[in-house]
């Protein structure tokens, strides 16, 4: 699926001045900065409010703060998960004469028609975070996404070495089934659990995706899982969200911290969980790298300059084209690390070690 040695994208851009803050509605979020006549507009739409806390966060101020140090006009806007307003927010970008188009699809469906119309105008396009599967985009900007789900399985592996538990049964916890990267996170965490089913030291459990990434069904999900087996000992979910939500059905069976969960994203309810003992670990993806390596590509391209940090490629899988990409390294972390997260800004010290995590900070050593 993947060909190439992938580069780490260059430094990113640094923001200067105020960062206005998201709205709920996900509406227009343009950067307070324009550009010189000759350069173009940028477009962004971003996914949803709801799989995870990063898209209206992270992603929206690293991209806004990049845009505005380059002098150059940003559109950010949000779908809310809805695959019309998705396309509607797309019409109007293009509508607008919006040079460049950076999306990150609801489904792949979806986002090779946004893409072909894109195209259609002679707009520049980027995949961001996922790629669509043969959307024909100019260029990918994500992490290794395989790499992502290996440091999943290999955590979920020590996390039960840790336990001692003989022939644990794990269950895995997908995330959407339109996602590629949802794909490529189960391919890559399969290729560390799968040795261990076939010779039986594990035990092949309840394998099911999660519809949206949807925490509230991935409960309802785990639940029925638990109820049909009660001898799951170890739960490979594909990212935190989906991790608290199987922490919250091991909670009410008094089960958590007794069967290892992983998780991804490192947000700020996943390290909680970490420290707490009820989650194994996460994986942290540097999205500030993410946002400045895409805003650096688009910023070029509004520019009418030669972006010049694609320098690896990835297979689509359908078109089995090879599309000009940038992937980042993921890192795993666990209660021995959680310090690297906060010393990278990802998160403060504050926003983690509140009320009764302040004494599970101090034990992990962060001060």
């Amino acid at each position: 699926m993947r060909k190439g040695v992938f580069a780490l994208a260059a430094a990113g851009l640094l923001a200067t001045g105020s960062i206005a803050a998201c709205g709920d509605s996900g509406g227009s979020d343009s950067g307070s900065t324009k550009g010189s006549s000759s350069t173009g507009k940028v477009g962004v739409i971003l996914p949803d409010t709801k799989s995870s806390a990063r898209w209206a966060t992270a992603d929206l101020t690293y991209l806004k703060a990049a845009f505005a140090a380059a002098g150059v006009q940003a559109d950010i806007q949000n779908a809310q998960g809805d695959k019309t307003q998705f396309q509607t927010i797309a019409d109007g970008m293009i509508s607008s004469g919006v040079k460049v188009l950076m999306i990150v699809n609801l489904d792949s469906g979806t986002g090779k028609a946004v893409l072909d119309k894109a195209r259609g105008a002679g707009i520049a396009t980027i995949d961001y975070d996922r790629l669509t599967l043969n959307g024909g985009a100019n260029y990918y900007v994500s992490f290794d996404n395989v790499k992502v789900g290996e440091l999943q399985g290999k955590g979920l592996v020590d996390c039960l070495a840790a336990k001692k538990y003989d022939k644990p049964v794990v269950a895995e916890l997908n995330g959407s089934p339109t996602d590629n990267n949802a794909t490529l996170f189960k391919q890559g965490y399969d290729s560390v659990l799968k040795p261990k089913y076939d010779s039986g030291e594990f035990q092949k459990g309840p394998d099911q995706s999660v519809p949206e990434w949807d925490n509230a069904q991935a409960g309802t999900i785990f639940e029925q899982m638990l109820t049909q087996n009660k001898n799951i000992k170890g739960v490979l979910a594909a990212n935190d969200g989906l991790g608290n939500a199987a922490i919250s059905v091991l909670k009410r069976n008094r089960l958590n911290g007794q069967v290892p969960v992983t998780g991804q994203d490192a947000t700020v309810q996943g390290l909680q969980n970490i420290l707490a003992g009820d989650q194994c670990m996460t994986v942290y993806k540097a999205i500030k790298k993410e946002a400045d390596a895409a805003s650096e590509l688009a910023i070029a391209l509004a520019k009418n300059q030669k972006p010049s940090t694609a320098t690896g490629v990835t297979r689509d899988p359908e078109s089995g084209k090879d599309v000009p990409s940038v992937l980042l390294e993921p890192q795993s972390i666990t209660k021995d690390n959680i310090k690297d997260v906060i010393a990278d800004k990802f998160v403060t010290k504050e926003q983690l070690c509140t009320g009764d995590y302040a004494k599970a900070c101090t034990a992990a050593g962060i001060s």
